[in-house]
Parts: C-alpha cells; structure tokens; sequence
C-alpha cells in the first residue's frame, strides 16, 4: 500500500504522523511511504533520515493526498486537506469530530474511510491510541497551569508548590481517568494540594492506593464540582466521553463564585470542553479571561512537545496503522478494535456518538458496508 504523511499545518502543531523509525516498519512490511517534504522538522527528523528509512520525498501535500491509498496524521485535517481527500483512501488520524460539524461534513463529502485515533479500543480495553497523549496532556496541563498562575499572566501570582511556611496552589481535577491521574502525579509532585472527582467508586479506590494518601479523592456530585471548583486555585478539565462531547460541568454562572485570578486548563477542549466558557486556543495564543478566571483551552496540547508525543503516539499508533497497511478496509471488519475507530465510510457517520452529537443520521458500519 501507498501511505502518505503530509506535513501538519494546525497552528503550532509540531508532531508528524510517522516517524523515521516507523516508516523502516512499514517498508521493512512492503508497503510505500511518501513524505511530505520537511513534514519532520518539527522532531528534527530530516527528509534524508526519512530517505535512509525508505520512504520518498514529495514536494507538497497536494502530491501526497493525491498519491496515497491511506493517509496518516496527527491532527484532524484542516478544510485545505479534507478537500483533497476522495473515496477508497484512509484517512488514519485524530479526528474529535463530535465539536466540529464542518469537518465531519467534509469527510462525509469526501466519501474517504476515516478511522479516529481516539475511539480506536484494545484487546485489554481503554483507548490505547488516545492514552499517549492523554498522559503528555495531563502533564502539560501542570505546567500550564503554573505559567497562567503567575501575576503578569493574570494569576493570582501563586506557585504552585508553594515554599516552606506557605500554603501551596490548589489544585481540582474533573475526571480520573489517564489525563486526571497523570496531571494529578505531576501536581502532587510540585507539592500542590490535589483533589480528583470522579463519578466512578472502583477508580477512586484505585486513585486513592495509586497515590497512597498524597491526593484527595471525592465522589463527583453537583455539590462537590461546586465547593471544590469555588475553594480551587486550578481546576484541570479532564472528563472523557468516547467520541461524544464532553459533558459541560462547569457553567458560567459558576464563575462568579470562583477566585480571582484562578486558572481553569481545560483539557477535554478537542470535544467542545468541559467548561461552559471554554473555547479552542492555540500554543500562540493560549490564554484568555472570563470573570476574573483565566482559561487555557490549547487544542493540541502535546504539539507543544512534538518529540516526546510523535515518538509516543507512533508506539501506540505502528501495530493498527499496519494492519490497515497489509489489509485494506478489510482489517476494520476484521479487528473489533479497529472498527471501533471508524467515523466515517463512504458519505456515513459510522460513529453513533459522534452523529447524536451532531444530529446528522447514523450508519451502523453493517449497514454502511452492505
């Protein structure tokens, strides 16, 4: 098969689809690999190292899309990309389409298969193609908390660790899942005061013996969002619907009653966020106030450390990326785990989160197939 990389052109976004050490992987399977051309600079992969690895160098993404049986990226593709995708290729990427209708009509239109990193499952369950950057995401989210905290940033000028004989920063996590639990293992390290809500009573308990008493777990009700959200110096948006829209847990109103110069990260922004107020940002602009509250709301978190998310991404990412390589379509109705992936075939939403979040028809990938 003929697999294309084109370079990533969301604003800052730093990470490539294959790296070189992958793309050895998919020559050394007898596949084809084209490259955009510096589609590596990011990570400091060269278009030699790529062509010591196997693959050809293209001169623009246009040579790639038309070029290419499967497509493979990091980001969900920009209007500029998904018109150039067309039916019978595979687009393999993140694609969050559950906030973004015009991007969801575009595949539609393309009539291409797109398979979503993030609601591809594993044979041990969870979602190990979004785990990756999950983790790096709740790390970041840390330290951007602590940069949005300082004064001249518009915190309450607030270290997070605080320093002997002062309280440190105190920090909320909405959700315990992979990005709660990693953003609560870097806060709790800086020495912050943590708490983790969570709806789920077996994943408090594995929170509580995973950190041995260093966080706080509590039951996640109405009334706990709202007295542990008003007393917080950070609250860390990390709640998770598989392909659906994260569920608003914070409302606007609530604002009101929170601290001055606190800073809400909200890392569930790539399914619409998780707080009422939040909005997409970007690396180059990534923050904003509402009511005092500062919101860092950066989409593609990781793209700010490309070496460290590519190199993670493609471990997780080789083994289904492969698959569909040797395979076709026909691994997705072959590997349960695969087909869970698929958003959208031939025109159709096979995805029937993402298409009740849309309100656009659902196919069942039976009934889209047949």
């Amino acid at each position: 098969m003929k697999v294309g990389v084109p370079k990533e052109i969301k604003t800052h976004e730093y990470r490539v689809g294959l790296t070189p050490g992958a793309v050895r992987e998919y020559v050394a399977a007898g596949h084809s690999v084209l490259i955009e051309t510096t589609a590596g600079a990011g990570i400091g992969a060269t278009d030699d190292q790529y062509r010591k690895a196997g693959a050809t160098i293209l001169g623009s993404a246009h040579d790639v899309f038309a070029s290419s049986e499967m497509v493979v990226k990091v980001k969900e593709p920009q209007p500029s990309e998904w018109t150039q995708l067309r039916e019978n290729q595979i687009l393999f990427t993140y694609l969050h389409l559950a906030p973004d209708p015009e991007q969801a009509k575009g595949l539609i239109k393309s009539g291409c298969t797109a398979i979503a990193y993030e609601t591809v499952t594993g044979p041990a369950g969870g979602l190990p193609l979004l785990a990756p950057m999950s983790e790096v995401a709740g790390r970041l989210a840390i330290e951007a908390a602590g940069a949005a905290l300082r004064r001249y940033a518009g915190g309450r000028g607030l270290l997070i660790g605080g320093v002997p004989g002062v309280q440190p920063a105190r920090i909320v996590v909405i959700g315990g899942g992979v990005v709660g639990a990693h953003a609560a293992r870097m806060a709790a390290g800086l020495g912050a005061e943590v708490t983790i809500l969570d709806r789920s009573i077996p994943r408090l308990r594995e929170l509580d013996e995973l950190f041995e008493g260093r966080v706080r777990t509590r039951f996640s009700t109405i009334d706990a969002v709202e007295e542990e959200v008003f007393a917080a110096d950070v609250v860390i948006g990390a709640v998770l619907v598989p392909g659906a829209s994260a569920p608003k847990l914070v409302s606007r109103g609530m604002l009101s009653s929170m601290r001055k110069g606190s800073v809400i990260v909200d890392v569930a922004i790539d399914q619409g966020g998780c707080f009422e107020t939040s909005r997409p940002t970007t690396h180059a602009d990534p923050t904003y106030e509402v009511d005092g509250v500062i919101h860092y709301c950066v989409a593609n978190m990781p793209g700010a450390v490309p070496l460290t998310s590519s190199q993670a991404l493609n471990n997780a990412t080789l083994p289904f990326g492969l698959a569909l390589a040797n395979k076709g379509f026909a691994a997705v109705l072959e590997n349960p785990h695969l087909r869970a992936g698929l958003n959208v075939y031939r025109g159709r939403l096979t995805y029937k989160a993402v298409a009740e979040s849309l309100g656009l028809p659902f196919s069942p990938i039976e009934q889209a197939a047949a």
